[in-house]
């Protein structure tokens, strides 16, 4: 049973694991849905606001009615007593009666509807502070993403480039090694070959100036410096 509920917890642990995860890869995706919610909100907040006041404003334009009533009515039932007609001023003094109550019961209205408007605006207003917060926020997290991701890209890159770059140094270190053992061979046939037919022998005596037909330099600066040799005198035919 232990064991049951030690691999029950481990399965739960890897799913939360798995879950995080991916919650954790989509995080900008849920920020900017969850910025978006908040927007809407938001609009649905200012909607409800309009609202509120245009109620608001059509109750104190009542009130406004209602004052304006109550001033003619007050006029009416002032000249309806100087001429003595007290049953008409009477009627008047009911109706201005529930003129004012109707003004009493409504300013409180508006009053409340006033400072309920000013909670909803600075509600708003810290509102919609949180959310431009959040949405810098974001672009700036996304741009380092961005950012980290081209990083991530370049020393990925550069890892292959430097191992392809290794590869290359070591073939062509191999290709000078095989050229110069190639020279060297195509050197030592050549030398085999000079030993085979003399060749070799020849250079090593037309240098020191003994093979027949060739002169060093000392050999041709001597006979330069040499004297000229005299040509013999030829004998003429001598008339007798």
């Amino acid at each position: 049973m232990s064991m049951w509920k030690q691999l029950v917890t481990l399965v739960r642990g890897t799913a939360h694991e798995a879950g995080q995860s991916i919650a954790d890869a989509k995080a900008l995706t849920i920020l900017d849905q969850q910025i978006r919610d908040a927007g809407t909100a938001q609009g649905k907040a200012r909607d409800d606001l309009a609202t509120l006041t245009a109620r608001r404003r059509m109750i104190e334009k009542e009130v406004e009615g209602l004052v304006e009533q109550r001033t003619r009515y007050e006029a009416s039932a002032r000249a309806a007593m100087q001429r003595g007609d007290m049953d008409l001023a009477r009627q008047v003094a009911e109706r201005l009666a529930a003129i004012e109550a109707d003004v009493t019961a409504k300013d409180p209205q508006i009053a409340d509807m006033r400072a309920a408007e000013d909670r909803m605006r600075g509600i708003i207003k810290q509102s919609d502070g949180k959310i431009e917060a959040l949405r810098r926020e974001v672009d700036v997290v996304r741009a380092n993403e961005s950012v980290q991701k081209a990083q991530a890209a370049v020393a990925s890159s550069q890892g292959g480039a430097m191992s392809q770059l290794g590869s290359a140094a070591d073939s062509l270190a191999r290709l000078k090694e095989r050229q110069a053992v190639r020279e060297e061979k195509f050197r030592a046939a050549a030398e085999l070959e000079d030993m085979r037919t003399g060749a070799d022998l020849d250079a090593k005596l037309r240098d020191a100036g003994l093979l027949p037909g060739s002169s060093s330099a000392d050999d041709i600066l001597a006979r330069l410096a040499a004297p000229p040799a005299q040509e013999p005198r030829k004998l003429t035919d001598q008339r007798d």
